[in-house]
């Protein structure tokens, strides 16, 4: 067995490269998502380790002095951090030539012979569903046997071997709670919307839904949900109470989507019932009166729930597969069982315009989650979305991401350009947030819970400092596009 390091990278000041299906970028406020998609294979090595850098504060200096020891790294990137990671991985091979450093993620999944052709550093990439990949890779299996490997030779010729079939017994997986337990610092990961300390982690991978925008399901995952069944999870939540005791706030199930079987979740959700423990997950904005009741009496508090748009026609542009006047009703079920729901949407989506900005506004407004994100849509490679933008000649000259990490605009319309896409962004928070409606429940917050006073003066302090940056950058911009 090689000695095997799984490493997230230093990035960006902020940058949350853990993100999920939307994109990676810097947040608004603090926020740090688990690397989940590290852990999963680093958990099936015996004797590696995870260093998840940016939420830990590490820099290249500590993650080199690191890699001294290592034969094989193993590292996470996303399309606005490959530059940077390919800099980290530069800089490790300056010290040590003879490590094998090789990326995983959902850009190199679908660009494997672009990236080895444009950053001869990278010894390998793992495509798609890539757990055993890297298991064989540290177990030393010779590479052009491995199945779901893009690999370089000594003579600098690239090999794509056959794709590796999706992982169906998701029972046969290790938990991830032991590596994160081993590995992690629980009190460096913050979401704006989830108690802390919280812990997030996959129970299955895949998602039915189509959606065009969407990152993992189109490039890793399938659209085959693929899971561990509730007995399995069951006895992972025993040993994660019996791992962190009560150090842990609340669990977040980070499925796709978690309650597409609601059976399953129901299930599931009597085991977290009968240990006590708090959780949330991700939903549709379809589930029924009584699944949402049962849910609740089981320990759920909250539901993240992308609802991307508020004008029908765009929903079913991205193949959404939701009707406005259904989530309408789920929000309403929602309020009256107290259930919390964090909202995300999106401006820039295919058919975008100020009026259908405009409506989207109104619709969060009316239905009025606990908290909102707005994201800018996001064309990554592999993504129905990107083969639109290409197709329609949408793109824009920006990058995902500035050299700050704050997302930009990428994509542009003959009705709605970028600027006024990123502009947007700032108008639906100011308008979401300004409200009584939005202000008393969050100051309620505050005033019954200490911790949730301090966090949220500091997340205020930190949202404004980041829509200040946003339009630093915004005037930065024009002034240059002026200046050209």
């Amino acid at each position: 067995m090689k000695k095997t390091l799984f490493l997230s990278p230093p990035s960006f000041d902020g940058f949350d490269g853990g993100a999920g299906s939307r994109y990676q970028a810097k947040r608004e406020i603090t926020s740090f998502w688990y690397p989940t998609w590290l852990a999963q294979p680093a958990a099936l090595v015996p004797g590696s380790k995870l260093i998840d850098a940016p939420p830990h504060d590490q820099t290249v200096e500590d993650v080199i002095e690191i890699a001294q020891d290592y034969e094989l790294i193993i590292m996470h990137t996303s399309t606005p951090s490959l530059p940077n990671d390919v800099k980290c991985a530069e800089t490790i091979k300056a010290q040590n030539p003879n490590i094998k450093i090789g990326f995983i993620g959902a850009h190199v999944a679908v660009l494997p012979e672009q990236t080895l052709t444009e950053n001869p550093i990278i010894d390998f990439v793992c495509r798609h569903e890539f757990d055993y990949t890297c298991k064989e890779l540290a177990e030393g299996k010779s590479w052009n046997e491995i199945t779901g490997l893009s690999y370089r030779d000594r003579q600098g010729n690239i090999h794509h071997n056959e794709d590796r079939p999706l992982i169906h017994d998701w029972d046969s997986l290790p938990s991830v709670l032991p590596i994160y337990h081993r590995d992690l610092d629980i009190t460096k990961y913050f979401i704006g919307y989830l108690l802390h300390p919280y812990i997030s982690f996959y129970t299955g991978r895949g998602c039915p839904a189509k959606c065009t925008f969407c990152l993992w399901p189109q490039t890793i995952g399938g659209h085959l949900y693929r899971t561990k069944s509730p007995e399995a999870v069951g006895r992972e939540m025993e040993e994660a109470k019996a791992l962190f005791g009560d150090k842990v706030r609340e669990y977040m199930f980070d499925d796709d989507t978690f309650t597409i079987d609601k059976h399953r979740a129901i299930a599931i959700s009597e085991h977290m019932r009968r240990l006590k423990l708090t959780w949330s997950c991700n939903a549709r904005a379809n589930l029924d009166y009584d699944t949402l009741k049962k849910l609740r009496d089981n320990g759920l508090r909250l539901l993240l729930v992308g609802f991307e748009s508020g004008n029908q026609q765009i929903l079913d542009g991205i193949k959404k597969g939701i009707k406005l006047e259904v989530a309408r009703k789920f929000m309403e079920n929602c309020h009256k069982l107290g259930i919390t729901v964090h909202g995300t949407f999106i401006i820039g989506l295919p058919d975008e315009t100020q009026q259908t900005i405009e409506e989207t506004v109104r619709f969060a407004c009316d239905v009025s989650p606990h908290t909102i994100q707005v994201s800018i849509a996001a064309p990554y490679p592999g993504t129905e979305l990107y083969r639109q933008a290409e197709e329609n000649n949408w793109f824009s000259n920006n990058s995902l991401v500035a050299s700050s990490g704050i997302q930009m605009s990428t994509l542009q319309y003959p009705n709605l350009s970028s600027a006024e896409i990123e502009d947007a962004v700032e108008k639906m928070y100011r308008k979401f947030y300004f409200r009584p409606k939005a202000i008393i429940p969050i100051v309620t917050e505050m005033l019954t819970d200490p911790q949730m006073l301090v966090r949220r003066l500091r997340e205020g302090r930190e949202f404004f400092s980041y829509l200040k940056d946003r339009r630093t950058q915004a005037t930065a911009k024009a002034a240059s596009v002026v200046v050209s």
